[in-house]
């Protein structure tokens, strides 16, 4: 049967490395079938919604799904259902991605790009395990209102259950069974309720069905310290929606820049993923040929792995971006000065 991957490019600097993956796309795996869609702003724009019916409905029967970014200042005092996030949110919701795999490797060719020391990222290696469809980005009640006393406030819940935590918690596991074997599972433990109970269950789920992963625990601010003080201490981080967001950002800059990081949503086997850049939308460059095409290939190169079941061709993508760098290709983020559609022939002409 024929694969197919649906490209949703969005906003800003979306639409530029979406078309650069599509090229690479049409090289590598010239069988799988693109198809093309409107979401977030210029959804927004186009229909009056961030994501449309008849694109949810086309993006659960693909194969898989390339996304670019959403956002932007022109929504910025959209109502917040009609927001250009919401599209994603609801994407990632309707789809039920719920484990988000946020890899930072350091390649070789960019390790003065970092701004942390040689010795600190050489080597660097980790997995980001994010749940992604509950937590505090989806708990009710939430809202801006005023109280009985006429005080205005705003809140939301971080709410989980625990099948929502053993099921992305055994894939942290299972991925660290293909890696180094161990998992440190991040949370608030000292002052949520919400982090207890993840801790809880994380540690019940490893004791009943663990073997072959050494199981720690740390709290999300001191992780952060730590990826910066000594990164490669870890190999798969498990981490709830808003602490897994805060720490994979931060992770990305171990790598050089932002804009080498791809990421990939995941649901039940069978279930059509979600692959996309981590760098959001960075409407302040979008439109100048500027932006860093690699996370957006490297997101692909996850699809081809993850989704489509093309280990081959997701091999030659990372060899090529690997290749591209070192032969020195690099655009603004990097140091360089190549422009999107540069950086995206290097990696072709390593192809």
């Amino acid at each position: 049967m024929k694969q197919t991957l649906l490209l949703l490019p969005g906003d800003g600097i979306g639409p530029e490395v979406i078309a650069a993956a599509r090229q690479i796309s049409e090289l590598v795996a010239p069988d799988v079938e693109l198809s093309e869609a409107l979401v977030g702003g210029a959804s927004l724009d186009a229909s009056g919604v961030p994501l449309t019916d008849d694109v949810l409905e086309q993006a659960k029967t693909s194969d898989a799904v390339l996304l670019g970014a959403v956002g932007g200042p022109k929504w910025e005092n959209a109502e917040r259902d009609k927001r250009p996030e919401m599209g994603l949110l609801s994407l990632r919701k309707e789809l039920d991605v719920f484990a988000n795999l946020r890899p930072a490797f350091c390649f070789e060719a960019l390790i003065g790009a970092s701004t942390l020391k040689r010795d600190i990222v050489e080597g660097l290696d980790l997995m980001i395990v994010r749940e992604l469809t509950s937590g505090v980005y989806f708990g009710e009640p939430r809202g801006i209102d005023t109280d009985e006393n006429g005080v205005r406030r705003g809140y939301d819940t971080s709410i989980y259950t625990a099948p929502e935590i053993e099921r992305v918690a055994r894939v942290a596991f299972e991925i660290a069974r293909g890696r180094n074997g161990r998992v440190c599972s991040v949370d608030k433990s000292n002052v949520m309720e919400s982090g207890l109970f993840w801790r809880t269950e994380v540690s019940g789920l490893h004791e009943m069905g663990g073997e072959g992963v050494e199981l720690t625990h740390m709290l999300a601010d001191a992780c952060a310290m730590e990826l910066v003080r000594n990164p490669k201490q870890f190999d798969v981080i498990l981490a709830d929606n808003l602490f897994g967001d805060l720490l994979s950002d931060e992770a990305s800059m171990l790598t050089g820049s932002i804009g080498m990081l791809p990421s990939a949503s995941l649901g039940v086997e069978g279930t059509p993923g979600l692959f996309e850049p981590v760098h959001g939308s960075a409407p302040d460059i979008a439109g100048q040929n500027i932006a860093n095409p690699c996370a957006a290939i490297l997101s692909l190169e996850m699809a081809l792995r993850w989704s489509l079941a093309r280990p081959d061709a997701a091999d030659r993508v990372m060899t090529a971006v690997a290749g591209a760098l070192k032969a020195g290709a690099r655009t603004n983020d990097l140091g360089g000065s190549l422009s999107t559609t540069d950086m995206t022939r290097a990696v072709i002409d390593q192809l």
